[in-house]
């Protein structure tokens, strides 16, 4: 996602261990992460698309943003208890940015995933300096070229995907066109056996129980439960219904991963477009790409997807929380032995 210019990403992790309520807060493994669409997204909205593939979740915002087809403010994702509280600090730190917002109202865009598997939902662990760091860090992070952090952080601290410790991933792709498209994916979502990686079905080979470690009565898979948000961004010129196509296309990226989308799974994605950055109710004067010049997009998605969700595996770390649960680390030399049995050798 840091490869589309103009774009940032930041994360503030909450990680702490206090006695458990009511005496303390309990385990805390969560945290904030923000997608910063750039510039003042108020002042200068970006034309925003979504889709839902399952709808067992939630994402302020989503409405408005639907109908009026415009992003107007940061994304930030979180944890499912954390999100009014996420929500008002937004709004607070939204308004301190720029007096305009409050004497015209916004809708802060506000996304989640349950991470109370290895997090301590009984108490709100996320404050307001928590999503004041993740945003001044998305703000810090724009044109810096650096790999994005990725894993058990921010807002994927407490995640798990397909059995195993997930979290954040992203990935992007630069098209002929030369423009960028870029993913970030915040996984909690799919059964370890159905984990597929290039087509090869390795959850059928990896039992999450037999990693070195692993402890004999402790629970370490949460089941088939969760969610992922799937974030896209473009600096291409798309309209708001070329954004809507661009959001769907993120669900074949996970199905090409596990994903099956379970009834208690909210598979949200959106999609937003900087090529097409106007003024604060201003008509757009660049010609937006439409029709089959989406296809390369589409392909785009669809990948950068699929690899979002990987790398949200491959650089998470075994984490403990909550009571003991806990979620392994994807074991990533038994992957690339596996894939080079089926004739898929790692690059």
């Amino acid at each position: 996602m840091l490869d589309v210019p103009g774009v940032g990403v930041g994360h503030a992790t909450v990680v702490r261990d206090e006695p458990e309520p009511p005496a303390g807060r309990g385990a805390a493994r969560t945290g904030v992460t923000v997608i910063d669409p750039g510039l003042d997204s108020f002042a200068s909205p970006v034309p925003f698309g979504s889709a839902v593939l399952n709808g067992a979740g939630e994402v302020t915002g989503l409405l408005t943003g639907r109908e009026w087809g415009l992003l107007e403010t940061p994304i930030f994702l979180t944890s499912t208890m954390q999100l009014g509280r996420v929500y008002d600090a937004a709004c607070e730190l939204l308004i301190e940015e720029n007096p305009a917002i409050g004497a015209e109202v916004v809708i802060p865009v506000v996304g989640e995933c349950d991470d109370s598997f290895l997090n301590d939902a009984r108490r709100m662990q996320v404050t307001l300096d928590d999503v004041r760091a993740a945003l001044r860090a998305a703000r810090a992070s724009v044109g810096v070229s650096r790999p994005p952090d990725e894993g058990a952080v921010g807002s994927g601290t407490g995640m798990q995907c397909l059995g195993w410790k997930g979290g954040i991933g992203t990935s992007s792709r630069v098209l002929p066109s030369g423009h960028t498209v870029g993913v970030l994916v915040m996984t909690n979502f799919g059964e370890a056996e159905r984990l597929t990686v290039d087509g090869v079905r390795v959850g059928e080979h990896l039992d999450p129980e037999q990693v070195p470690g692993a402890v004999a009565g402790v629970a370490i898979d949460p089941g088939p439960k969760g969610s992922c948000i799937v974030v896209v961004g473009t600096d291409a010129p798309l309209d708001s219904p070329s954004c809507d196509r661009l959001a769907r296309r993120a669900g074949l990226g996970l199905a090409r991963t596990g994903s099956t989308a379970h009834h208690g799974s909210g598979e949200i994605f959106m999609a937003f477009a900087t090529g097409q950055r106007t003024g604060r109710g201003h008509a757009p004067t660049v010609t937006p790409v439409r029709g089959s010049a989406l296809d390369p997009f589409f392909a785009a998605v669809v990948d950068a997807t699929e690899e979002a969700v990987i790398n949200s595996m491959l650089q998470a770390q075994t984490t403990t929380g909550r009571g003991g649960n806990t979620l392994h680390a994807l074991p990533v030399d038994d992957v690339v032995a596996l894939l080079g049995r089926f004739g898929r050798p790692a690059t």
